[in-house]
């Protein structure tokens, strides 16, 4: 059976990026500055589209810690599947990539990644829920779970089919 403290685990990370998803999109509405983020913009970032991306995954993984609790292992295999290609294939990968680029560029050059005149619209905190703390939630996870990898072949074919997707 599931854990009781995986199971809170997964629902307080889900209530994070569901508040995270809906918050960001919202800051600054009616700033000038932020004008082409509001008017469809914002979904050209991944950055973005990686928070609803493991709202998804953490949702998953919710409903088959709750079905776990409720039915046992059988019946839900379909919803366990899933939960580990959706982890393994994309919520993972994409949330270091985002992790590790983004700090990268940053530090690089700051202004071409996130300008300084951002912060005063996105406070601190916000850009480390948004850029640092995706690494350590999905690296407890891959700690907290063992998950069954697909092939090289499925695994990258559906990275890619996102990636080209996101292009």
């Amino acid at each position: 059976k599931t854990k009781t403290s995986t199971c809170i685990y997964h629902f307080l990370v889900l209530n994070w990026y569901i508040f995270l998803s809906y918050y960001i999109p919202n800051i600054g509405k009616d700033e000038k500055l932020l004008k082409d983020f509001h008017d469809g913009g914002h979904s050209k970032y991944l950055t973005l589209l990686n928070l609803l991306l493991q709202a998804v995954f953490f949702g998953v993984a919710c409903l088959d810690d709750v079905l776990k609790r409720i039915m046992g292992r059988k019946g839900i295999k379909f919803i366990t599947s899933f939960r580990d290609l959706l982890f393994t294939t994309m919520a993972f990968p994409i949330s270091v990539f985002v992790f590790l680029v983004f700090w990268a560029l940053f530090h690089y050059d700051r202004e071409r990644v996130y300008p300084k005149a951002l912060d005063a619209f996105f406070p601190a905190w916000v850009n480390h829920a948004m850029h640092t703390s995706i690494f350590p939630l999905s690296l407890v996870e891959a700690i907290l779970r063992p998950y069954h990898y697909p092939s090289k072949k499925l695994g990258l074919t559906l990275l890619t089919v996102f990636n080209l997707a996101y292009i």
